[in-house]
């Protein structure tokens, strides 16, 4: 099936990059055990970014290609570094695209070049334990994960932005128009339904340049499908005038000028939106005879009816330069308009986030209880449930924010169970008030006392080095030696090297003492 080369209609699936999860590291050097945590952040993921470029004038890319997904951001690592951000997918539109929901939801309209939306924006990434640590919590042995990016499905619906816009029934002149007065070189033949995209040109009267659209294949029905006009009427909503252009020399049974205009305003009707628009009628082809008898027929009545009417020819130009004057004329007022300075002060003023943070609700048929909220919900996803100690701070977290309290004045009773989150990701625990998660190796949820502890060697060394300074003050009797009294050797915990050195240092004494107790032996014999 082939691909048409315009499209202003699609539906696209864009996925940020996740977040890089953060590094729990310590920093490691000779001679310094425990040297602090040193674990950076990891990376912010990729967004996608939807921008208007102005050498875009289709959404065909996206109708081959409809899926786009950013990169995701790298993971922190030790000493203090902190992972490369995933990078941003910036993806060209036409001007005048509109970008909604699968819901029909409005977003955002895309209006002058450089105009941009975030489509997905990008996961935040984890604290490291750097990040983490505190003066109550000097070595976190974890790390927060990064969060996921987000994903949508978005419709991207293409509205041209033109000041004026044509509409008539096929054959027309729509098109021989555009071309008679612009530069613009549309294809243009005597059959129904030449004109399949709309065209756009760019007029010039006098001083005022303005664009001109037509809407291709406007016919009676077109509201419940017929034709290809109602699918494009989108492209002069936000045209400033709509020119009805009348065939005045149609052979085809049952039309009249009067009964096109009829139609084509039913059908307007129908699309909705287009009621304030200011209205001119062309009525065209009038080189033919028959057809200028027919225009000046009706020209009184539509005039009666509140329309500026102008008999053109395409052919031979006649009443183009009128027609444009008439264009240009409106389309000045609608600028004046539109570009009266605001002289309303502008007060700007933070935003007020009322409400709790969370609600909590018990489920039914005992089944528990819910907990939602933006806070709890994104801390659970950045938790580490194999890591105890990190699951304890997301329980510290979740208390100082009045999970538990509320809980409690609810009536929830220990055992019970608690769901964070809804969906696939939401997380489920039994409820203990007051539990100090990871008790078996720390004091206090989140909290790393080996940095506050003294190792059992080095209290072992203290006691060694009390005895010592006791019997060197005289307090201890003389069984003790200098080296202390009761002294083993797998009592006393050295390195490899302060061994060696004390082994050394012990075989030389014991050689002195040889030598002295030598030296006294031979006194006596001689003496």
């Amino acid at each position: 099936m082939a691909i048409p080369s315009f499209v202003d209609r699609v539906t696209v699936q864009v996925a940020a990059g996740r977040g890089g999860n953060g590094c729990a590291s310590v920093h490691r050097e000779k001679f310094k055990p425990l040297g602090g945590p040193d674990g950076g952040n990891g990376g912010d993921g990729g967004s996608v970014i939807l921008r208007v470029d102005p050498d875009v004038t289709t959404l065909v890319d996206y109708h081959r290609s409809s899926h786009r997904t950013a990169t995701n951001g790298a993971q922190g690592k030790g000493d203090h570094q902190a992972g490369s951000n995933g990078g941003d997918v910036v993806l060209g539109v036409p001007d005048g695209t509109v970008i909604s929901t699968a819901n029909g939801e409005l977003l955002a309209d895309l209006v002058g070049p450089g105009a941009e939306f975030i489509a997905a924006q990008g996961g935040k990434g984890g604290l490291g334990n750097a990040a983490l640590a505190s003066s109550t919590r000097r070595a976190p042995g974890f790390a927060l994960l990064g969060e996921d990016g987000e994903e949508r499905t978005l419709v991207l619906e293409l509205k041209v932005v033109a000041d004026i816009g044509l509409v008539g029934f096929p054959s027309a002149g729509k098109s021989s128009l555009i071309a008679a007065i612009s530069r613009a070189r549309p294809k243009i033949a005597d059959y129904p339904f030449t004109t399949l995209i709309p065209n756009l040109g760019v007029v010039v009267a006098g001083d005022t340049t303005f664009t001109v659209a037509d809407v291709p294949g406007l016919i009676e029905g077109a509201s419940e499908g017929r034709g290809l006009g109602h699918d494009f009427l989108r492209h002069v909503e936000r045209c400033a005038a709509l020119v009805h252009v009348i065939d005045c020399a149609t052979y085809e049974p049952g039309r009249d000028p009067l009964s096109d205009l009829d139609t084509i305003e039913a059908e307007l009707r129908a699309h909705g939106g287009l009621e304030d628009r200011p209205r001119l009628v062309a009525l065209n082809k009038i080189d033919v005879p028959d057809a200028r008898e027919i225009a000046e027929m009706v020209q009184a009545e539509l005039e009666e009816r509140g329309y500026r009417v102008f008999p053109i020819s395409t052919a031979s130009h006649e009443g183009l330069e009128a027609l444009k004057f008439a264009m240009a004329d409106i389309v000045l007022r609608r600028r004046a308009e539109a570009e009266k300075p605001d002289t309303t002060r502008i007060v700007i003023r933070p935003r007020v986030h009322g409400g709790p943070e969370f609600k909590v609700k018990q489920l039914p048929d005992e089944g528990g209880w819910l907990v939602q909220g933006q806070k709890p919900e994104r801390w659970v996803k950045q938790t580490d449930f194999a890591n105890a100690e990190a699951t304890g701070y997301l329980a510290d977290r979740l208390n100082r924010l009045g999970v538990e309290d509320e809980l409690l004045k609810l009536g929830a009773r220990p055992g019970d169970a608690v769901v964070i989150g809804d969906g696939p990701n939401a997380i489920v625990f039994d409820f203990a008030p007051d539990v100090q998660a990871g008790a078996e190796i720390l004091a206090r949820r989140g909290e790393d006392h080996r940095l506050e502890e003294v190792r059992p060697a080095e209290q072992r060394r203290r006691a060694k080095d009390s005895e010592y300074h006791a019997f060197r003050e005289g307090e201890r009797s003389e069984e003790w030696s200098e080296h202390g009294h009761g002294w083993a050797v797998d009592e006393v915990d050295l390195s490899p090297a302060e061994s060696k050195r004390a082994a050394e240092a012990v075989a030389k004494q014991a050689r002195k003492e040889a030598r002295e107790r030598a030296a006294a032996e031979e006194l006596d014999q001689n003496g």
